[in-house]
């Protein structure tokens, strides 16, 4: 695509100047490139991964797996019980994410406003740019002929159980979707209407640049000033690396992920005096339910057909500091290999319920955490990810799964089938009631996460936050932060949309800065 260079293909060492340059390029740094680029600035788009064409999307896991996620997937935690999911490559997660839009709830906003002195959480205008987002990504409802099988099931339950519950919301091209259910290994019929497909070719299109294959180890700092980066061209599957790149510019925004930015902030020694960058973490950690349905009474689940997530069940769901109940329940569905790993079990066990698997409806519990954890710089692309549930994470967590369990058997399932080691059966209501956290710890459930969040947040005092409430880190000038790292807290629902609308809200304040 016209304006999107490889650092991989230069024979010599780059230097270059901008006006900005914006450091990741998903749902936060997409924005601001596009918004930025769009308003007559020069700015400079560097990312780690690749441009990937929608020509050249694959549903073959093992080819997608390497080139559309960071460290091909298996990014986890240090003790193993928590696969971080991250996307790198032109478009970020937002490639392979499933489309789910939400605006931040209500009582997060007025929390962050009475503890972090975020003045604008509750201003009407945040509103007006969250709908004027909804309206550039084409964000709707998905409507009754989109909900596949597995989805049905799920609602059907949740209206037996009169439990609250309702449809979600997709940046999604219903046209050009075909319903192949790849959403998590990129899209190849062009359906997603993401950062890839709407605000890069917008940027470009306004003359902006991006130079991708590129990672940046290092920000530039001087005299209290971001001025530039510093890194080298890396193969993003081989990991093989080639010619360093400086590039200088008036301002440069951090938009790397929630794991990324703190990293590249500590190993280019950015002062830090009280200590916060990289903590706070927040993941929304989750856990798989199936429920086996007879394919004579109910026809085949095939839950990896269609749109993946389409319901959600909000029954168990509080958000804010003072939340009791703290699990939200959402449709999950996987192609073979990833669903290998979550389906319980070892040898024939396994086999068998992977021989069962078109007809397991699947449910994963997703908790709004207020368990943290930190990162930590590595080697190249690889980093240190410390996290670990506590006591009320597991109670919230067994809760989750038990209420799970009551959807999927209120919906008809003959059996629920929990991946614990061994896996934990129950076919009654009853002998759900038999899983509680004593049965739970680490890896027993695996654990996934794909919204990590909070490690360089908003506020307005820079003993207690990493960046200001505009989003310019309180302790280095022209130094900006534009992705889900600006969270104050968990929030309990999908970062896609607040990251899209914090993007533009950074963007803006860069505009004005310049």
């Amino acid at each position: 695509m016209k304006g999107i260079e490889s650092a991989l293909d230069r024979e010599v060492d780059l230097q270059r100047r901008a006006d900005v340059l914006v450091i990741g390029l998903g749902a936060g740094g997409g924005m601001v490139f596009h918004d930025l680029a769009r308003s007559g600035v020069d700015v400079l788009g560097v990312e780690m991964g690749s441009y990937h064409a929608t020509e050249a999307m694959s549903p073959v896991e093992s080819d997608m797996l390497p080139r559309i996620y960071q460290e091909s997937g298996a990014r986890s935690t240090e003790d193993f019980s928590v696969n971080v999911l991250q996307g790198k490559g032109v478009g970020g997660s937002t490639v392979h994410n499933i489309n789910l839009c939400k605006r931040l709830p209500e009582p997060i906003l007025q929390q962050w406003e009475r503890e972090y002195g975020l003045d604008w959480a509750t201003d009407d205008a945040l509103q007006e740019d969250f709908e004027a987002v909804e309206e550039l990504m084409s964000v709707q409802r998905i409507p009754d002929e989109r909900v596949n099988t597995n989805n049905r099931l799920i609602a059907r339950g949740i209206e037996a159980l009169g439990w609250e519950g309702g449809r979600l919301k997709h940046n999604r091209d219903h046209d050009a979707c075909q319903e192949s259910g790849f959403c998590e290994l990129g899209c190849p019929n062009s359906g997603k209407q993401n950062a890839a497909k709407v605000l890069v070719p917008g940027g470009l299109e306004a003359g902006g640049q991006i130079l991708t294959e590129a990672r940046v180890d290092e920000i530039i700092l001087e005299d209290g000033r971001a001025v530039g980066v510093r890194g080298v061209a890396a193969d993003p599957v081989s990991k093989e690396t080639g010619r360093r790149f400086e590039l200088l510019a008036d301002v440069v925004c951090l938009s790397a992920s929630a794991t990324g930015t703190p990293a590249l902030l500590q190993q280019s020694g950015a002062p830090d005096p009280a200590g916060l960058t990289g903590t706070n973490l927040h993941m929304h950690p989750g856990a798989t339910v199936l429920g086996r349905f007879d394919p004579d009474e109910h026809g085949p689940v095939r839950s990896w057909l269609g749109n993946p997530q389409s319901v959600e069940c909000t029954e168990y769901l509080e958000v804010g500091p003072s939340a009791r109940r703290r699990a939200w329940l959402i449709a999950g569905a996987a192609h073979p290999a990833g669903a290998a790993n979550f389906v319980p079990g070892f040898g024939d066990e396994h086999g068998e319920l992977m021989r069962e698997y078109p007809n397991l409806a699947n449910i994963v519990v997703m908790l709004h955490d207020h368990t943290s954890g930190r990162v930590r710089p590595g080697e190249g692309e690889q980093l240190h990810v410390h996290y670990q549930l506590d006591d009320s994470g597991y109670e919230q967590l067994a809760m989750g799964l038990r209420a799970a369990g009551r959807i999927l058997l209120a919906a008809g399932a003959d059996e629920i089938v929990v991946p614990t080691t061994p896996p934990f059966r129950a076919s009654t209501e009853s002998e759900l009631d038999a899983l509680q956290p004593s049965n739970l710890g680490p890896l027993d459930p695996p654990l996934a996460a794909v919204h990590p969040m909070s490690t360089a947040w908003m506020g307005a005092e820079p003993a207690e936050s990493v960046v200001d409430p505009r989003g310019q880190h309180h302790q280095v000038d022209d130094l900006f932060v534009a992705d889900g790292s600006l969270f104050p807290t968990s929030i309990g629902g999908p970062p896609q949309l607040p990251i899209y609308t914090l993007g533009r809200r950074v963007g803006r304040s860069i505009a004005e800065a310049l």
